[in-house]
């Protein structure tokens, strides 16, 4: 469903800033496969999310989604395919517009676009079934403007808007990581019910090291633009936080504890 072929990217090539931020990496994900990743900063995740959804041009190699080669498509032109949720609540919607006015734009996606009613009855029913499912009240709130909501209901609503026109790949960038622990947990298994319902394939980065061994069926770790482990299935059922930490340290070339590696 997704494939990275030796992608290579360069921030500020030629000067004494340059910065080698993937360097040839090649992934493949099946269709469905849950992928967490994690890593240090600068390691290069959010650049590979980036070049995932067309917001930067690899300098070289492909990106392949669903067969077809995507690579020199803008993330406009993939908005059809790709789905995304940041780490800010405040990122990913319009909190001007209501929420069923926000729904009905995530909606049309990369559909063909023309002089219609933004929001029908069905429509609206639609998004009441679907807000449910977040179990949150939002679907008795529909004309509620977004920037009314807190951070834990907005990205909750990010979640679902990138997830119920079931795009081939789902992006996630740390989208729990500016939330308290009990939003963070609900957003989590949010997540982890939307991929499963909608079969999603998809890349969530995290700097949380237990939820990345407890959610998706696989886990990467990058350093320095390189995917330096790789695990899934019972091997990562079987990993712990120490196998990981264990992992860097042999990369890395020294003892590293957990917070050296989140930073």
């Amino acid at each position: 469903m997704l494939e990275l072929d030796s992608v290579s990217k360069t921030f500020f090539a030629g000067t004494v800033n340059e910065r080698l931020a993937l360097q040839a990496i090649s992934l493949r994900l099946a269709p469905g496969e849950f992928t967490t990743v994690i890593g240090s900063n600068g390691a290069g995740k959010s650049t590979m999310l980036n070049v995932v959804a067309g917001k930067l041009s690899p300098d070289t190699g492909r990106v392949v989604v669903d067969g077809e080669d995507v690579t020199r498509l803008p993330d406009h032109r993939r908005a059809a395919h790709v789905g995304r949720v940041f780490q800010d609540p405040l990122a990913g919607t319009a909190p001007d517009m209501t929420i069923e006015e926000n729904l009905a734009i995530a909606y049309s996606r990369g559909k063909p676009r023309g002089l219609r009613l933004g929001v029908t009855k069905a429509k609206r029913d639609f998004f009441r079934t679907e807000l449910a499912s977040l179990e949150l009240g939002l679907e008795n709130r529909l004309k509620m403007k977004v920037g009314l909501l807190s951070g834990g209901q907005r990205q909750a609503l990010s979640l679902l808007m990138a997830t119920f026109s079931e795009p081939k790949i789902l992006l996630l960038d740390e989208h729990t990581a500016a939330l308290d622990p009990q939003r963070a947990e609900l957003i989590t298994r949010l997540t982890t019910e939307a991929v499963e319902r909608h079969h999603l394939t998809t890349l969530m980065v995290t700097h949380n090291m237990e939820q990345a061994l407890r959610v998706g069926s696989r886990l990467i770790m990058m350093h320095e633009g390189k995917v330096v482990v790789d695990v899934a299935g019972e091997r990562k059922q079987r990993a712990t936080v120490r196998d990981l930490l264990k992992a860097f340290e042999q990369v890395k070339g020294a003892e590293l504890d957990d917070r050296t590696l989140l930073q």
